[in-house]
């Protein structure tokens, strides 16, 4: 459909917005900078990594340019290089957002102004995070970054629900917070696990769904993860390393084990908030299990949190966590001069709610990993075993090649819902 004046009212006639999430104004102009943020995508990588080297280059006395443009260094063939590999990165970021506007039903060329108006509304947290989310492509959906970084914890994963559930894996239900990419999500369905995801991110979701559901056969996609950090490489052949995505594709990995007569679960995913979403009394005990992987760290209560888990937990269903606590409410300053006010659109600085609910209520605060442990005991779980898992499982999105190497020390626990309360 083209963007012309009649075909934007047609649109707007044809939807009303009268269902969620386009109805509210926040969730519409929070989806649209996200949409906006995934076209943007490829401008703001070339600008920000090529472009801006460039201009510094050119800025340089002319005799050091000639040293750098020496061919045993090749600096700016280099960066045309890297521009190439942008560009394939770009295309998936491309297919994502096309599928996103399928999906909310809205054309790639818009009237200026207009009620659907989703181009140029892009924030800059919401630039990073599409940067970030396709960067993860590579720990959730290669090869490489997944036996580097999932497998280990989806082997831990496993083993805790064999020890700890009796039940069938086919009659056992499993919530899956945080569930990202959907990696996690697919790989516990393909165990034979009813799984249900839960992500409040738009861009995970966006994501999530491209890679789950239209990607056509495995492999299909060419990666290049690090191409955006010039920091830390011991050659550039380091920093242009690819992979290719998904390692596994999802739709022909299920029927090749239900052709083979192998157990395959279910799975699905909802959008919205942890605690608000699985809260409410219907989903009382509805879980048998709930799997939180790098996850209890985005709370700024995590108190709200464990309540949840308890409340979506059958009696003596099991809470498996594993993760870091890098506490990503750390600085927040409750203080009303940093909430951005217009309208009915409320959101903070890190682009949530400010509605006094879910994640989005006020305060916050910051514990120790044996704190994690006593509190989840005083609130009516039996720890089961905890221990600290190896450095060598804990990296994120770590290039296996850097000069650099971050890892986490994470924690591993498995608790029990008791009866009684």
């Amino acid at each position: 459909m083209e963007g012309g004046r009649g075909d934007d009212h047609d649109l707007q006639r044809k939807q009303p917005f009268d269902s969620s999430p386009l109805a509210d104004l926040g969730e519409r102009r929070a989806v649209f900078s996200v949409l906006d943020s995934y076209r943007q995508y490829r401008r703001q990588t070339h600008y920000n990594n090529t472009h801006r080297r460039r201009q510094n280059f050119y800025a340089l006395p002319q005799a050091h340019q000639s040293l750098l443009n020496d061919p045993a260094i090749s600096f700016l063939d280099n960066l045309s290089t890297i521009d190439d590999a942008i560009d394939e990165n770009a295309d998936i970021a491309d297919a994502i957002l096309e599928l996103a506007l399928g999906t909310f039903g809205l054309p790639d060329k818009v009237e200026k102004g207009s009620l659907i108006d989703w181009r140029d509304t892009a924030r800059p947290l919401d630039l990073n995070k599409a940067h970030s989310t396709i960067k993860q492509f590579w720990r959730d959906w290669s090869k490489e970054g997944f036996e580097a970084e999932v497998r280990p914890m989806l082997d831990l994963i496993l083993r805790d629900l064999a020890s700890n559930l009796v039940r069938p894996a086919d009659q056992t239900k499993v919530l899956l917070p945080g569930a990202g990419l959907g990696r996690l999500l697919f790989e516990l369905c393909l165990a034979g696990y009813l799984v249900e995801g839960n992500e409040i991110s738009y861009h995970q979701l966006l994501a999530s769904n491209f890679i789950l559901n239209t990607t056509q056969r495995a492999h299909q996609y060419r990666l290049y993860p690090f191409v955006g950090s010039f920091n830390n490489h011991i050659s550039r052949q380091n920093q242009l390393q690819s992979v290719t995505i998904p390692d596994v594709h999802p739709g022909s990995a299920i029927e090749e084990r239900m052709r083979s007569q192998q157990q395959v679960g279910g799975m699905n995913m909802s959008a919205g908030d942890f605690i608000t979403s699985y809260s409410s009394s219907d989903q009382a005990g509805s879980f048998d299990a709930v799997v939180t992987m790098y996850f209890i760290d985005t709370a700024p209560n995590v108190i709200r949190y464990m309540q949840t888990i308890q409340h979506c937990l059958a009696d003596d269903g099991i809470w498996i966590n594993i993760g870091p606590l890098l506490w990503h409410f750390e600085d927040r300053v409750v203080d009303k001069h940093d909430v951005e006010k217009e309208d009915d659109y409320k959101v903070d600085a890190e682009g949530l709610s400010t509605e006094k609910e879910g994640i989005g209520e006020p305060g916050s605060f910051e514990l120790t990993d044996e704190e994690v442990l006593v509190l989840a005991e005083r609130m009516g779980f039996e720890l089961i075993s905890h221990e600290s898992l190896p450095r060598a499982v804990g990296g994120y999105i770590q290039d296996p090649t850097s000069m650099l190497q971050n890892r986490y020390q994470c924690s591993h626990s498995v608790f029990r819902r008791t009866k009684a309360q």
